[in-house]
Order: C-alpha cells, then structure tokens, then sequence
C-alpha cells in the first residue's frame, strides 16, 4: 500500500474529486493493490479550518512525503495572496513541471492533425520572473533599485516603471535538461528541443541554452547534437537541438510531430503547456506534476473555474489523468493504462461533460458526477 496525501482545491476541487478518486481506487482494486490516502488543507478550506491558506501542518507533512495530488487553488491577478502553486514549489524545490500532451481521439481541437501532437514539456519551477522578485511601480524598492541601476550600469529605466528581475542559474538549468534527457532516454525518445528567447535574452534565456547543451552533452554517446546528425548516425539516440520560444509555437502548430520533448524555461515553459494543451482539447484534458528529487506534486492544470463550480458540470479529466501518471511514478503501470483507457472509452462513446460535448457532434452532455459513474463501469470488475 502507497501512502498518497491529497489537496482538495478550490472551485471546482470538490467535484472533479468525487470522480477521480473512486476510478483511481477502482484502477487499483482490480490490480489487488490500493492507496492510503491522507488529506491535507490548503486553498479556501484550509483558511475556513486553520485561518491559514497553507497551515504549517501541511508543509511539514510534505516535508517527508513522496506523492501527493492536488485539484486547483486559486490564484488573485494583480494583487492578494501570492499564488500557492507557485508556494509549493519555491518551499520544496519543485523544480520539473512535467506536463504531457497527447491527444484522446474524440476530443475536438482547433487544429486539423491533433494526432501529430505527442510531447512532454519540462519546464523549470523555481527561476526565471516565477521567483516573484518584483517591486510596484512608485514603491520605494522600485525607486531605490531603479536608481541604482540606472547609477552604477547607466540603465534605462523610467522613474515610474514596476521593476521585475529574472534570476536563473547554470545549476537550475542543467538539472532540468538532465532530467529532461533521461525521460526521453527512458522512453525511447528521439529528441530534447531547448525552447528559449536567447536572441534578445542573452545572459539568462541565452544561458539556459548554453547550460542545456552542456548538461546534454554529458550523456555521451546516447545525445547527438542536430547540427550532427544523419539518419544514419542519430538511430538509437536523442537528438539535441533548441529553437526560440516564438519560432517553437509556429513548428508546434506546423509540424509537432517532430518534437518530442520540450525543455524551457520557466515562463516560456508556462506558455507553451497551455498552448499545446489547446491543441489536443484544452486544459481540461492536460495532466501534469511538479517534481524534486524527492517529492512529486501532481496536479489538475487547470484553474478554479469559479464559475462552474457547484454546478456539477466541470470535466475531471486533468485531475484523472493527473492520477494516471502519480498511479504510473508509484509503480503501478497497469493501473494507470485502466484509468488511461476508461477516459477514452467513455469519450469515444461521445457521453462528456458540457466543454467536451460543445465541440463534439452527436455528444450526449452528461455532469461531472455522471461522466464519473461512466468511467468506473469501464474499470473491469
């Protein structure tokens, strides 16, 4: 038995819960196996428990956990509480946001060749403007630290500008594009492409490239460079290239299938999940964790839907298959292949929650808590 702590979330938390988990512990009955689950606060119930967002009670749990799983927490734009998915992984160095995109046949997307789309993104968490070291416009840290730019590096910056600073590191870097050869070596992958704005960005998004091929490079003769290799001389290992940020959106678009694995940047990475999780049906459908060396967070990567929730009509799907992939990391494979494969009978069947069925002709819309009772009787026994 794995022991699995568990984050409720906010909004739509509490529905899209009450179906993973029974299919997640339906997967697992059939293998004779099941999860210990332990829940933990954070979000909206924990303030309305604890008075706290993210109670101490809850980090120091996860201080010695392994696995978690987390529905979404909310997040205020342009002011409030700093955002606790961003929390969590600055506190316990999650550094590899993995999100993997693939297309479930059925699923309606706005490009003609969703198929072609098979990537997984490894983006770095912890740097880059996530690390929220940013001052408002007329404060006085904006103002001290604008003058001093501008006294000692003759900079050019506007008394009145908001000042952002983008940290990132060689070793920030190169253990998330270690980390992102060893998946595609693992998984018989044919290549790691480097996503980054080194052409304008030369010291920070310019250094991550710099680090990546060096990071790359130390796995010999199982990594190629792009600029080296044949069809002759590249079978069998894992070609290595980058491209910028802008020009990687339009060959996502153009031509996905040549990409299998992505490692950017923090930002860069942020936008790019989104925008290939559109490609194969949203984010409703797009898994994904957050990773250190030794704790792995998975999560729906989707938001709260505030205004969804308790309507009982929110998809369930990124936390499902979010699940998949914690069930896959415990070592339970088979599992996650029941859970995998449920989602796309039942969508194959066209019987979805309302965003699925507003794109899918001949969709029968059904609620979350239907889709839910679909999916366990596509679990045997």
């Amino acid at each position: 038995m794995k022991k699995v702590y568990w984050i409720e979330g906010d909004g739509i938390g509490p529905e899209i819960w009450k179906v993973a988990r029974p299919v997640l512990d339906a997967a697992m009955a059939h293998m004779s196996e099941s999860l210990e689950w332990t829940e933990l606060l954070a979000g909206e119930k924990a303030l309305a428990a604890t008075g706290e967002l993210l109670p101490q009670a809850t980090l120091k749990a996860l201080e010695n956990a392994e696995v978690a799983i987390k529905g979404p927490l909310g997040t205020p734009v342009g002011g409030g509480f700093r955002s606790l998915n961003v929390t969590l992984r600055q506190h316990f160095d999650l550094y590899a946001c993995i999100r993997p995109v693939r297309w479930i046949e059925g699923t309606c997307s706005p490009v003609l060749h969703p198929e072609r789309v098979n990537m997984v993104i490894f983006r770095e968490n912890t740097e880059d403007v996530y690390a929220g070291i940013e001052y408002a416009a007329g404060s006085p840290e904006a103002l001290k630290l604008g003058d001093f730019l501008r006294s000692e590096f003759g900079a050019k910056i506007d008394r009145e500008a908001a000042i952002g600073i983008k940290p990132m590191t060689e070793k920030g870097s190169k253990r998330l594009v270690r980390r992102a050869v060893r998946y595609a070596l693992a998984h018989g992958l044919p290549s790691v492409t480097l996503v980054h704005k080194g052409n304008i960005m030369k010291f920070t998004e310019g250094g991550f490239r710099t680090w990546g091929y060096e990071a790359a490079q130390e796995f010999g003769d199982a990594v190629i460079l792009e600029k080296e290799a044949t069809p002759e001389n590249s079978r069998g290992k894992v070609i290595i290239r980058d491209r910028i940020a802008d020009a990687m959106f339009q060959e996502a678009l153009l031509h996905p299938e040549q990409h299998s694995v992505l490692a950017s940047p923090n930002l860069n990475g942020d936008y790019l999940s989104d925008a290939l999780a559109a490609q194969v049906g949203g984010l409703g459908m797009a898994p994904g964790v957050n990773m250190s060396d030794s704790l792995a967070i998975f999560e729906a990567t989707h938001g709260t839907a505030p205004t969804a929730a308790g309507k009982d009509i929110a998809n369930p799907c990124s936390l499902l298959l979010s699940g998949a992939m914690m069930l896959e990391h415990l070592g339970f494979a088979d599992a996650a292949r029941l859970v995998e494969q449920a989602v796309k009978s039942v969508i194959a069947d066209k019987t979805v929650t309302p965003d699925l069925a507003a794109g899918m002709p001949g969709a029968q819309t059904v609620s979350c808590s239907e889709f839910g009772r679909l999916l366990l009787k596509k679990i045997p026994g």
